[in-house]
């Protein structure tokens, strides 16, 4: 990409979005196209395909999705299916349209096998069942995938899925009904500190294993392999496999100690009680990233760090929430 390219970052104001967007100003890639969803629903087709006829962007990184945690891919499953799969089937196909040069799309590590071998390769990709909790959201993502790769076949265009693990990080959500676990731990410690608790509740066990990858090593990845030359860019466009890449730290901890860790950081000295009558989810989900480790890129930020920048970028908001 070069600084003059016109560069579509859908859903910018996300996490992964709005890491990208930081990452490819600090570069100085000032030719932005950034769209809120008041301006532009990526559910409705005719608009996007409007949106990218008059806009004609270069390069499209799609991070708009609709996420959220445990519980809330159990209470709307229909919308997590429905949703995702308007979105990514309407950029990519306008992104076909309009010429675009290189597309990125982002997926989710839900979409590999709940028992998956560990650490999990791209070739594990629909060689079991999925996780039953975010089955509608996984399968999704595996469409957009599978997208990608027909597109490639059929159209010649070099779109490419990375994967990344488990994400946080600066505009992260916390809301306790749909988060994920990490900013749900956040919350939940400066709230037991507002409150002068001397007990902390963790849903589940505390045994499964998470990896955690900072939002904006993640937004990093996302340029870096969007910059790839054509040959490293090309090994990722083969014709008999998908066009996917795993994007992590390749380390892990359990719940537990995640959550032992936040209380350090935010030095919280309370008592971790877990709650096991809530889901686990998955058991292990820890990402083999070494097909991007070997093109040159590797995750910087160590957990300790991204929970203490994560939580000083919204402090405020989260002290206002404990004094409700």
């Amino acid at each position: 990409m070069d600084r003059q390219s016109r560069i579509y970052v859908a859903g910018h104001r996300g996490l992964v979005g709005s890491a990208i967007v930081r990452s490819l100003r600090q570069q100085g890639y000032d030719n932005l196209l950034l769209q809120t969803h008041g301006q532009l629903d990526l559910t409705d087709a005719g608009r996007v395909d409007r949106f990218f006829a008059e806009h004609g962007p270069d390069y499209v990184f799609l991070a708009a999705a609709k996420v959220g945690g445990i519980l809330a891919n159990n209470t709307y499953p229909a919308d997590f299916i429905r949703e995702n799969l308007a979105i990514q089937s309407n950029v990519i196909e306008s992104s076909r349209k309009a010429g675009v040069k290189r597309l990125l799309f982002l997926g989710s590590s839900c979409i590999y096998p709940k028992l998956c071998p560990q650490p999990i390769k791209e070739e594990y990709l629909l060689t079991g069942p999925l996780e039953p909790t975010n089955r509608p959201y996984a399968l999704a993502k595996i469409a957009g995938i599978e997208m990608c790769w027909a597109y490639n076949r059929q159209y010649g265009t070099n779109y490419v899925a990375a994967m990344p693990t488990n994400l946080y990080g600066p505009g992260d959500n916390y809301d306790l009904k749909n988060s994920h676990v990490l900013p749900a731990l956040i919350r939940k410690v400066v709230e037991a500190k507002a409150a002068g608790s001397n007990e902390l509740i963790v849903w589940g066990s505390g045994t499964p294993r998470r990896e955690l990858l900072y939002s904006d090593d993640m937004a990093e990845a996302c340029v870096f392999l969007m910059n790839l030359d054509d040959q490293k860019y090309g090994l990722l466009l083969k014709e008999d496999e998908p066009p996917l890449i795993n994007v992590g730290t390749n380390q892990d901890v359990t719940i537990r100690e995640l959550a032992e860790t936040v209380c350090e950081v935010l030095e919280f000295d309370g008592k971790l009680i877990f709650d096991s009558s809530k889901p686990d989810g998955t058991p292990r989900k820890l990402m083999d990233s070494s097909r991007i480790n070997a093109l040159g890129w590797k995750a910087a930020t160590d957990l300790r760090t991204g929970i203490r920048l994560t939580f000083e970028t919204a402090k405020q908001q989260l002290l206002g929430h404990a004094t409700v």
